[in-house]
């Protein structure tokens, strides 16, 4: 241990007691260091502008501020790489552009643009913090599902070659103007209308600028093709394209796939071993967020969008698919809606008090607008499982209604580390830090070295936890001390400062290959 500290302390600009002084813009001292995929020690993290300038035990610092973290846990700012915050990060009140319940757990670092819905044209997004500066870093994806809308439209059909071509090209110019990767959400229409091919067309454009390929499976359950043909057809996707895959928020959803795990972990390995880059990321909840319609409606019946799909409401197959699918969900009692009229409701109930049965009171909901709906449909064994997997990130996909987006971090912390102890803090932190950052090749980011941007979180191992519940979806963490983005302190003494210190991660494609 002391050795490794010295090492950390002789590094570049590093200084300890017996050499000159650092000069520096602020310093965090005496707290435990988990530095992001190596060994924790006590010590001191320098910092002038963006940038970590010493790290090691005893340091001989002279700061403008200091920061006093002895009995803290000191760790890289956490790494989020599937959140729905599109709308936040764009939003026109500058204190939304904070993602304060983000902060407050850790979060450093942010990726939006999952499931498929990531915009076709990134430049303005990323382009946006000039004028709108926001509070955590991000990177955006190309989303699928936005360019094959752009080109095909709702219709349950393959892409004509010219459509295929203008796909690619939508695929490549999001890539130049620096999108990380290519998403997709296989599960929602249009994007579930698309064959594997279409789909490896344009990951293959995406790995052959450095991209990476994010995917909501086509199936976490067994709605049409199953869990195990879905994760196969995502190793698929990345053999052919040779790109680096991420399953999202990976899971065994529902009644018919609860103990899973062990044989989709099985399928994950084998393709690793075949020297495919194939990781996931996961959420420490036993519920789901998505959609009333995406839960419940038989995907046929989605063809067309919207208006379509209404005209069908009254055709009996999509009664009897929907009955299917909330067994699926385990039940009436398993879907809490979580917005409009009956928020804070479950379906059982809103059948009970409207004097109807659960399928007459989700048509009912469905006709007058979709509503996100939070899921029970996971077994605990299968999260521990999962998380378990030197390849699982942490992650939040952060949405509407679901406690995920406030309490994520914090509670993987609490609950699966301290509490049942199935991760160390070790794998909690380089699981949510450093190997998130090496897999999507974010440079300087994810571990607290010399000349890394300083992302630091520090927080109280003994009260850091989310406060965050199903019936109370937005109460923020707790125990989160200190936050530091880019050099800057976003949260001081367990309180956001107001500092929008974010920035837009550009991925930059090789050379050449964005040239006309």
């Amino acid at each position: 241990m002391r050795h490794i500290s010295l090492l950390l302390c002789t590094a570049l600009l590093s200084s300890c007691a017996t050499l000159t002084p650092v000069e520096a813009d602020l310093l965090i001292a005496g707290g435990t260091i988990y530095p992001g995929n190596g060994d924790p020690f006590v010590g001191d993290v320098a910092i002038r502008g963006e940038r970590i300038v010493a790290v090691g035990p005893a340091l001989r610092v002279a700061a403008s501020r200091t920061i006093d973290a002895r009995g803290m846990i000191v760790s890289p700012g956490f790494i989020d790489p599937h959140t729905h915050m599109d709308t936040w990060l764009t939003s026109e009140d500058p204190r939304r552009r904070l993602v304060e319940p983000f902060l407050l757990q850790g979060v450093t670092t942010a990726f939006i643009g999952n499931d498929g819905n990531g915009a076709t044209r990134v430049k303005p997004i990323l382009d946006g913090v000039e004028a709108k500066p926001v509070g955590v870093n991000f990177a955006t994806f190309v989303g699928f599902g936005s360019v094959r809308k752009e080109a095909i439209g709702n219709d349950r059909r393959p892409p004509t070659d010219y459509e295929l071509s203008q796909q690619r090209t939508l695929v490549r110019d999001a890539m130049c103007e620096g999108a990380i990767g290519l998403s997709t959400g296989l599960f929602y229409a249009p994007q579930s209308f698309a064959e594997t091919d279409e789909v490896v067309e344009l990951a293959r454009v995406a790995g052959g600028m450095n991209g990476v390929y994010d995917t909501h499976l086509r199936d976490e359950a067994n709605y049409t093709i199953g869990l195990p043909a879905a994760v196969d057809e995502a190793i698929a996707i990345a053999r052919s394209a040779q790109i680096p895959v991420q399953i999202s928020h990976i899971k065994a959803l529902g009644v018919d796939l609860h103990g899973s795990a062990p044989a989709i972990i099985a399928r994950i390995e084998a393709a690793r071993a075949e020297g495919l880059d194939v990781t996931a990321s996961q959420y420490p909840w036993e519920a789901s967020g998505t959609s009333m319609v995406a839960s419940l409606m038989p995907l046929w019946a989605l063809d067309g969008g919207r208006p379509a799909m209404l005209a069908r409401l009254d055709d009996p197959r999509v009664r009897e698919g929907m009955t299917e699918n909330l067994r699926r969900r385990g039940g009436a009692g398993s879907l809490l809606v979580a917005e409009g009229r009956w928020k804070g409701k479950r379906l059982q109930q809103i059948a009970d008090e409207t004097g109807t049965d659960p399928v007459s009171a989700a048509l009912a909901v469905i006709r007058s607008g979709d509503v996100s709906v939070v899921s029970f449909n996971m077994a605990e064994a299968d999260i521990a499982a999962f998380m378990r997997q030197p390849w699982t990130m942490t992650g939040s996909d952060a949405s509407a209604g679901h406690p995920r987006s406030f309490g994520s971090f914090a509670r993987k912390y609490a609950v699966y580390v301290k509490e049942r102890q199935v991760l160390s803090l070790r794998e909690f932190i380089d699981r949510s830090t450093a190997i998130t950052a090496d897999f999507f090749g974010i440079r300087d980011r994810g571990r607290l070295t010399v000349g890394s941007f300083a992302d630091i979180a520090v927080f109280d191992p003994e009260t850091y936890a989310a406060r965050a519940t199903y019936e109370q979806p937005e109460l923020t963490a707790t125990g989160m001390r200190a936050v530091i983005v880019n050099g800057r302190v976003a949260v001081a003494d367990g309180a956001p400062s107001g500092e929008a210190a974010g920035k837009a991660l550009r991925h930059t494609p090789p050379p050449g290959s964005c040239s006309p």
